[in-house]
């Protein structure tokens, strides 16, 4: 396919979801390519379709309609086993909010999964304090989330996301809890492992001043992607 070179790439995407009030189609066509290396900012109001575009991108949610394609792979008939493994395997995911397990360090939580992968222990404990250290948290590796500040917990998540080396980082508002100082930092830690390391990420944001920094923006309106100049 024309668009192999690619790492996801979005064709035709519909997502209509069901309610009393009647049927409400948050995606009416959406097309997307997102390369290797490269940062693609999503704007948009709140219930804009942000998320529903970020959880078909990365198969926790099926479109009513459309193809997705990653790694050069369609991905639309898999099935849910096959869904799972291409997550675990080649998507990594940040949130707004760090989901850490409270009851394990830092070099645990960034080792699990790829210990859910099959990776030997030490292999995956030696991946994440690599991580760790590029993320500048070399000294907090053995500290608990709760002895974390809000900035170095997001950090342990997007080393997290990183564990299993995925070639496509999907992250919603992984900085929305952070004031703006600490939002910067994580920011630039992410962009320059995604830089470094050949990542495509597409990253859902409402800091524009942040998305300044994106190789292309869009803008999620009326169902449909608009490219803006931020």
């Amino acid at each position: 396919m024309s668009e192999a070179a690619a790492f996801l790439s979005l064709r035709g995407l519909r997502r209509t979801y069901q309610s009393a009030a009647g049927d409400l189609e948050v995606l009416r066509g959406v097309d997307l390519d997102v390369f290797p290396g490269e940062i693609v900012g999503l704007i948009g109001p709140s219930g804009s379709g942000k998320s529903s575009l970020l959880h078909a991108a990365g198969l926790l949610e099926r479109p009513t309609q459309g193809d997705i394609w990653v790694a050069g792979k369609d991905c639309s008939g898999l099935s849910e086993r096959q869904r799972t493994r291409m997550r675990l395997g080649s998507i990594g995911f940040v949130y707004q909010f760090h989901h850490l397990l409270p009851e394990f360090t830092a070099l645990e939580n960034v080792a699990m999964p790829a210990l859910i992968a099959g990776a030997k222990a030490g292999a995956a404990r030696d991946r994440a304090q690599v991580l760790l250290s590029d993320m500048g948290l070399a000294e907090r590796v053995h500290h608990q989330p709760a002895q974390l500040s809000g900035g170095e917990q997001q950090r342990v998540a997007i080393a997290r996301a990183l564990a299993n080396s995925p070639k496509l980082i999907l992250a919603d508002e992984p900085t929305g809890n952070l004031d703006p100082d600490t939002a910067t930092g994580v920011f630039q830690s992410l962009f320059e492992l995604v830089r470094g390391q050949g990542v495509a990420a597409l990253i859902a944001t409402h800091n524009l001043e942040l998305a300044r920094y994106m190789d292309r923006v869009f803008a999620l309106k009326d169902g449909h992607l608009e490219e803006r100049r931020v």
